[in-house]
């Protein structure tokens, strides 16, 4: 997204305007013409416009922060593009911002890109900007650089986006995966599995009493509050693809070490076990796009547990296990009936194109 247009994104000067109800997506959308530049002034600007983006120029001058830069890059090809409690548009904003989040940092800038499929309604498209708006706007951060491309009808699949996020982390503060140590406590933010299981009851036409709804959102607000409480945190996670289990077992991995999983505590929506009990699935590979988990000292236990809960996106947080020695990096789990059973990460993707 660059060009002196972007200086100006409402009054194109075009004699057609853009048609955001019945029009759709062409080649000459990605082509670098007029048109290319109209869809990028009447639509992305006008939304996602900011000082950083309307400099209109190859690349955007950022003021430099203070600390550490952290910087963060996800593809998002998720389908169905809208489902139950979410969109494509603020699911690549949630996603990335969050992952700049549970390194510590401050996200502050994304940058976007579009590879769009010809064809496509100019009015989803629209909607799927407006909802990356919201999102960035809710999250305090500005999208300051882009780009688009358009692809053949049927090599594509309406949009895929790609989003880098940038941050800056305050000295002093340093997490990591191999910094997790036997004894440390393991608590997780809120529920597990809905964001996997509400794309799932979508594509699949499955309805329930209580209906499923993603749980995108963006976590740089909790993230915030857990290390203003001066708790001893080792590391943070947001569980994404493979869920709780991958990401345990990618800290256990990392750090040495064994986990210890007390399934009574971990918190899961009926409605989500039951689907997932229909499905044959299990709650703990499922993706999750708004919960995150932390490893933090057993002595600051509680004290992080009551912060998180002091949150409005942690108020169901809950210590599900601790950290043990064991060099084989197993991660085991107490289940309700007292026995233990093994908690591995899949072989391959259980849900795919969930984010």
């Amino acid at each position: 997204m660059s060009g002196p247009e972007m200086k100006s994104p409402v009054k194109t000067g075009y004699a057609r305007p853009l048609d955001l109800k019945q029009g759709r997506v062409d080649l000459s959308h990605g082509g670098g013409g007029r048109a290319m530049t109209q869809l990028i002034s009447d639509l992305f600007a006008r939304h996602l416009g900011n000082e950083y983006l309307a400099q209109g120029n190859d690349g955007t001058c950022l003021p430099q922060g203070n600390g550490r830069l952290v910087v963060s890059t996800d593809s998002h090809v998720v389908s169905p593009l809208f489902f139950p409690g979410g969109d494509i548009g603020g699911l690549s904003v949630h996603g990335t911002v969050n992952d700049v989040a549970v390194m510590g940092a401050t996200p502050l800038y994304l940058t976007a890109g579009f590879i769009l499929e010809e064809g496509f309604p100019l009015s989803d498209l629209a909607r799927i900007v407006m909802s990356m708006a919201r999102a960035a706007n809710e999250a305090g951060v500005k999208l300051v650089a882009g780009d688009t491309k358009v692809v053949e009808h049927g090599k594509g699949d309406g949009v895929f986006i790609t989003t880098t996020g940038i941050g800056f982390l305050p000295d002093g503060v340093h997490l990591s995966g191999d910094l997790a140590r036997p004894g440390d406590a393991l608590l997780v933010s809120g529920s597990l599995g809905d964001h996997g299981m509400a794309i799932m009851s979508k594509r699949e036409n499955l309805s329930f009493d209580a209906p499923i709804l993603s749980d995108t959102a963006s976590l740089n607000g909790l993230t915030a509050a857990m290390l203003a409480s001066g708790a001893a945190i080792r590391v943070m996670r947001d569980p994404t693809r493979g869920g709780l289990a991958a990401t345990i077992n990618e800290i256990a991995r990392q750090s040495g070490v064994g986990v210890h999983l007390e399934e009574a505590a971990i918190p899961v929506k009926p409605e989500v076990e039951a689907a997932c009990e229909l499905l044959g699935l299990d709650p703990l590979n499922i993706a999750n796009e708004g919960k995150l988990i932390a490893i933090c000292a057993a002595e600051d236990a509680d004290k992080l547990l009551a912060a998180m809960r002091a949150h409005p996106q942690g108020r169901q947080s809950a210590i599900i296990g601790k950290v043990v020695a064991d060099s084989n990096g197993f991660v085991q789990m107490k289940t309700r009936f007292g026995g233990r059973r093994m908690v591995d990460w899949l072989s391959g993707e259980q849900l795919p194109r969930i984010c």
